[in-house]
């Protein structure tokens, strides 16, 4: 490999712009993953409660899903909102 390719390479991934870029992706979808965790144990959870129940509708079942819901989206606007330093 030349010399000049090198540097350039060496250049591109110490530039500021390009890792604030990465930081930001992997934060954002980090906290993608974080939601969907949170929505599916809710779920789950609901899912269980019904059959412990013997529940005819999936009533918890909805109703976790929802609540998890709101809980996964004030997690991910608290963070924006309040970003950690």
């Amino acid at each position: 490999m030349p010399k000049e390719k090198k540097q350039n390479q060496q250049e591109s991934k110490d530039d500021p712009k390009i890792r604030g870029r990465v930081d930001d992706y992997m934060k954002y979808s980090g906290m993608a993953f974080q939601m969907a965790f949170i929505i599916l144990i809710g779920t789950l959870g609901g899912k269980k409660l019904d059959e412990y129940f013997q529940l005819d509708k999936p009533y918890l079942t909805m109703l976790g899903a929802v609540l998890a819901t709101f809980a996964a989206l004030y997690l991910i606007l608290k963070d924006i909102i309040f970003p950690k330093k």
